[in-house]
């Protein structure tokens, strides 16, 4: 059974950092890319950033680049985005999932799995 676990998450101001964790197994971890998407309340879910497979590829949209980092560590079959300089707008539940594929990664529907998500909520 595979199971993706998010961590992290909380209640922080503006200007501050939070670093989010997905923990995977049931899954050969370094054959999936890993990619982190967010809900925000009364809008859809937005892809935020991925990282290849390897490592070696990695993809944000626009709003948090400068800000976001994702890495992972295939050794520990986890997944980590790094958020600094939080702003208000970062407030979302965020989700992280696994494709096999690097491509199409802003669309959701192609993950084959998901975790549970973690609540980040950043006060002005």
């Amino acid at each position: 059974q595979v199971q993706l676990v998010e961590s992290g998450g909380g209640l922080v101001q503006a200007g501050d950092s939070l670093r989010l964790s997905c923990t995977a197994s049931g899954l050969t971890f370094s054959t999936y890319t890993m990619g982190w998407f967010r809900q925000a309340p009364g809008k859809e879910r937005e892809f935020v950033a991925a990282r290849s497979r390897n490592g070696m590829s990695t993809y944000y949209i626009d709003s948090v680049k400068g800000r976001f980092t994702v890495s992972r560590d295939n050794a520990k079959n986890t997944a980590y985005l790094q958020m600094d300089n939080l702003k208000v707008e970062d407030t979302a539940i965020y989700y992280c999932a696994a494709k096999r594929e690097w491509g199409s990664l802003a669309i959701g529907s192609l993950y084959d799995y998901w975790g549970q998500g973690t609540q980040v909520t950043v006060s002005s």
